[in-house]
């Protein structure tokens, strides 16, 4: 189960998260189709008039992280962070098949998604507010401190953010099963935010196999 905490529901009456399931997938090198596809996409980006700051997802996102009380030009959304390297044509270097797909599609519809390896997640999600004593870890390297900041946590403690994610959930090519955390726009209605979760599963499913579930928390 995903839930969003009460604090988060109360500053912002209209998030809502994605989840996607996967079970029985195999993951590897990404596809060559695929690697050119993401290619090809990166060049456009460089080639767009438009900067990081007039893509209207970036722009809610960090509304979203200043009402959370989250300061978004110190902690960017992994999205905005992303978009920046494209358009100044920095290189997004491939990790495996899940990762490749997870930031093509939060470059795609400019909003953080998480990734993770089911098998270290322990008991229910909860999407919250970090307190004083959550830290992990992070993919960066570094020992994140995830005080105050928008967050993933199961009984273990935390273990994502649309920030930067932990290694204890890192995906790897031992994964079977993973869960998928879209951060849809709130100012999306939720048929928008279903097409969008069902574009992100089928694509995935069609590189992994396995069979998915996906559903919109509110």
């Amino acid at each position: 189960m995903v839930v969003i905490s009460d604090e988060i529901k109360a500053r912002i009456p209209d998030f809502k998260l994605g989840v996607i399931q996967y079970n029985d997938i195999v993951i590897g090198d990404s596809p060559q189709m695929f690697k050119g596809r993401f290619q090809l996409f990166l060049e456009s980006l460089k080639l767009e008039s438009q900067s990081v700051q007039d893509h209207d997802s970036v722009r809610e996102w960090r509304a979203i992280f200043k009402t959370l009380g989250i300061d978004p030009s110190r902690y960017r959304p992994s999205s905005e962070a992303l978009l920046r390297r494209a358009y100044g044509g920095k290189g997004i270097g491939f990790v495996n098949s899940a990762v490749d797909i997870n930031n093509f599609f939060s470059l795609e519809y400019g909003i953080p998604l998480g990734i993770y390896n089911a098998g270290n997640i322990f008991g229910d999600i909860e999407i919250r507010l970090g307190k004083a004593n959550d830290e992990y870890e992070g993919l960066n390297g570094r020992l994140m401190n995830m005080n105050g900041k928008l967050l993933s946590s199961d009984s273990c403690g935390a273990f994502g953010s649309p920030i930067v994610d932990s290694k204890r959930t890192m995906i790897n090519d031992l994964t079977s099963s993973a869960v998928h955390l879209v951060y849809v726009r709130p100012s999306m209605n939720e048929d928008e935010a279903k097409k969008l979760v069902q574009a992100i599963e089928k694509m995935f499913i069609q590189i992994h196999g396995g069979h998915s579930e996906s559903y919109i928390v509110k």
